[in-house]
């Protein structure tokens, strides 16, 4: 890739980094938030609950509108938004804004990422260029996060504010150098002159239920009035809403989770109004001249594959590490910046990603990759179950590590194959889906593992009963060992009928095939 090439990349990962270390800084501040403004415990459970609530519930409709409404303009203004609310964040002085901030700093995540995403598969041919770009974009994610534990830890000393001034600043940058290196959209809404030169793929148009295509403008209409006009046609209205109201629902009742036993009633009232406006959704879709959602894509093996797998995958990350804060936290006395550099080690695939894991995949195909990560962290996060009250880092460590690559070989091959073989008019959809796919992941892995262990803990406290405490962590431990083994099992699949290399020849070919024949 040339310079122009690596410089439009940059500003890309740099609105996941900005997610990643947005999530991370915010995690490590909640405590001084909570004593600063002097939230209850469920307020500031919703501190962080409203981001994901906000992200889950519309990413699929911003991958869409990326598709539909143009993956440049969606970028930059919805990181405007992200830039506006992250700084009324900052000058919060009561919980309910912070609330608001947060949902509405999660919806404007919901639209950019995808966008962002979809961008890369589109301006980096299917390929080598784009695998690599693809792999940067993912080891970029994870440096964010793991550089925004550190970062929030140190900002947090000064004060908590600056841990949402920081992504305006951030945010700030990214959006004049988006201005400047994004291409305007050529004649197809693709980027104008991409960075490899050539645009991927060259679809027209996503086939409709009858294969026929759904009729995109001529040009891009130079405002956006004309814009919204020319494409009403094909805006699913009806299926968007339905589609957000489900992803709502089912994020909350993910949410409420956390709260064991204690309310299940409305938990399964929400969780059961969720799964009819799905069903809703299916049928609207079904119906649908232009739908938001093709569902013929999700009958191509190789996304679903990889969009479950990247749920399981990143859910038992959270899950994981969440648990180990608390363990650091709470039972080891460790202060937010000790447990901070502690995890650190976590970050090394923000190296492995983009350097040694495009080799491996170059030889091994992402299929075999992608398992092979899974059964890393199966061991990895095996290896602590029988933690104890003061195992030194040391003996912490191994986990750590072996996490990080198991990270590293898994996420950045799931990216790749859950947009390989999807048309370039449905790659912010395709992207939309791994998005959300990946918001529900860590909600459920955070969720789950809180679930159990308060239900273990059963209300002791690491002062009261230590011993409790420490069964409580290791019976919620449980949880991210089984989400990876599960996901190994899923990735499994994706060896079958292709030699056991599971490489672009077995998978994007075999993709694209099958979506020509929906």
């Amino acid at each position: 890739m040339g310079t122009r090439a690596w410089a439009l990349l940059l500003v890309l990962c740099g609105t996941i980094f900005l997610e990643g270390i947005d999530v991370a800084m915010l995690a490590v501040a909640i405590p001084s938030i909570r004593s600063d403004l002097g939230l209850t415990t469920d307020a500031a459970a919703w501190v962080m609950s409203a981001y994901v609530l906000g992200y889950a519930g519309f990413t699929l409709l911003g991958g869409r509108a990326a598709d539909l409404l143009g993956r440049r303009r969606m970028l930059l203004v919805w990181l405007t938004v992200f830039l506006a609310f992250s700084g009324l964040g900052g000058f919060a002085s009561e919980g309910w804004t912070l609330i608001v901030a947060r949902f509405v700093t999660g919806v404007s995540a919901a639209f950019m990422t995808p966008a962002a995403l979809s961008l890369i598969t589109t301006s980096y041919e299917e390929g080598p260029s784009r695998d690599k770009a693809l792999l940067v974009f993912a080891g970029t994610a994870a440096g964010g996060f793991s550089l925004g534990l550190v970062v929030g830890g140190l900002l947090t000393q000064l004060g908590w504010r600056w841990v949402f001034f920081a992504p305006v600043l951030l945010a700030g940058a990214l959006l004049v150098a988006a201005i400047r290196l994004i291409p305007a959209p050529g004649p197809t809404g693709t980027p104008a002159g991409a960075a490899t030169g050539t645009p991927a793929g060259a679809a027209a148009g996503a086939p409709g239920r009858a294969g026929t295509p759904t009729p995109l403008p001529a040009a891009i209409p130079k405002g956006l009035a004309a814009t919204l006009r020319s494409r009403a046609e094909g805006f699913d209205v009806l299926g968007a809403v339905t589609a957000a109201g489900a992803m709502l629902l089912a994020a909350y009742a993910v949410i409420r989770l956390e709260h064991g036993l204690d309310g299940r009633r409305a938990t399964v009232v929400v969780a059961g109004a969720a799964v009819l406006l799905a069903v809703a959704f299916v049928v609207v879709e079904r119906r649908a001249p232009a739908p938001l959602v093709r569902l013929g894509i999700l009958r191509t093996g190789s996304v679903v594959r990889a969009d479950l797998g990247a749920l399981l995958f990143v859910g038992a990350f959270f899950g994981f590490q969440f648990v180990l804060t608390l363990y650091l936290q709470e039972l080891r006395d460790w202060s937010p910046l000790r447990t901070a550099v502690a995890l650190l080690v976590l970050g090394c695939d923000a190296v492995l990603a983009p350097t040694l894991t495009p080799r491996l995949v170059a030889r091994f195909g992402h299929a075999r990759v992608i398992l092979a990560g899974f059964v890393l962290a199966v061991a990895a996060y095996g290896l602590f179950l029988p933690v104890g009250a003061d195992w030194s880092y040391a003996a912490m460590f191994p986990t750590l590590i072996i996490a990080g690559i198991a990270f590293a070989l898994a996420y950045g091959p799931l990216t790749i194959a859950a947009t390989d073989g999807v048309a370039e008019s449905e790659q912010g959809l395709a992207s939309g889906l791994l998005t959300t796919f990946t918001q529900f992941g860590s909600a459920i892995g955070i969720s789950a593992v809180t679930a159990v262990y308060g239900l273990a803990a059963s209300g002791a406290s690491a002062d009261s009963d230590p011993d409790a405490v420490l069964s409580a962590f290791r019976a919620a431990l449980v949880v991210p060992v089984a989400m990876v083994a599960l996901g190994a099992l899923v990735s499994c699949l994706g060896l079958r009928g292709r030699g056991g290399r599971g490489d672009r020849e077995g998978g994007s070919s075999a993709g694209t095939a099958q979506y020509k024949a929906n």
